[in-house]
């Protein structure tokens, strides 16, 4: 039996969303953040060293990492499904955004995050003003246009073709939704790049996003 290590408000989401697609078996084993860090309880630990989320179990093999995972279920329990064939076009832009959902695109959202935090800590008032500045230069001069060359490539890259990987929808679409969602939430996605809010809506009316929202619980991303 498969189990899903689920944290809520996490990458964990996009997993239960693929095994419902794929219409697996699974059990899901949750995880609270703590509510003043936000961080992953020491308990995740216990499965992955690294105490990250997601992480499945399959029988005896423990696997961390969002497109490994997706790589993994899919070619191990898709039969065809949620992948192109090996070999074609599609199959190496299916590779691609694997890969790059994470090692591009999340960076410059995850640095935004943290310069966010940075401004709304507790610190000394005379700290204040220098630490919004700091942030201020980081966001003004590097994060946000990082995050603008980002959406605009996205955005013309779905003008190529419906789904990521090609005309069909694959576990690349998958992959790529935690991205997306974060720069709706909290880096200015919006009805200025109709195409990327279209594949938001595509993929949030899909019966297995809504099954595996069910079962997940809190997500707050979408909000």
């Amino acid at each position: 039996m498969i189990t899903v290590h689920h944290l809520n408000n996490s990458r964990s989401q996009r997993i239960l969303w693929l095994l419902e697609e794929l219409e697996l078996p699974y059990e899901i084993k949750r995880y609270q953040r703590d509510p003043k860090t936000m961080l992953a309880p020491a308990a995740l630990r216990q499965v992955h060293p690294l105490g990250k989320s997601p992480v499945v179990t399959d029988g005896a093999l423990t696997l961390a990492e969002s497109g490994a995972i997706v790589e993994y279920l899919v070619d191990r329990y898709g039969a065809g499904r949620l992948a192109p064939a090996p070999g074609t076009p599609e199959r190496l832009r299916y590779i691609y955004w694997l890969h790059y959902a994470e090692g591009s695109a999340m960076p410059p959202l995850l640095l935004k995050l943290v310069f966010d935090t940075i401004e709304k800590s507790p610190m000394p008032f005379f700290a204040r003003p220098i630490a919004k500045a700091i942030s201020g230069k980081a966001k003004g001069s590097f994060i946000g246009p990082q995050i603008k060359l980002h959406l605009d490539y996205l955005e013309g890259e779905l003008g190529k073709n419906a789904w990521f990987a090609g005309s069909q929808f694959s576990g690349a679409d998958i992959q790529m939704s935690f991205p997306l969602e974060a720069a709706a939430a909290r880096a200015g996605l919006d009805a200025s790049r109709p195409r990327l809010m279209d594949f938001l809506a595509r993929i949030h009316a899909r019966p297995a996003y809504q099954r595996a929202l069910e079962k997940g619980g809190e997500y707050e991303l979408l909000g």
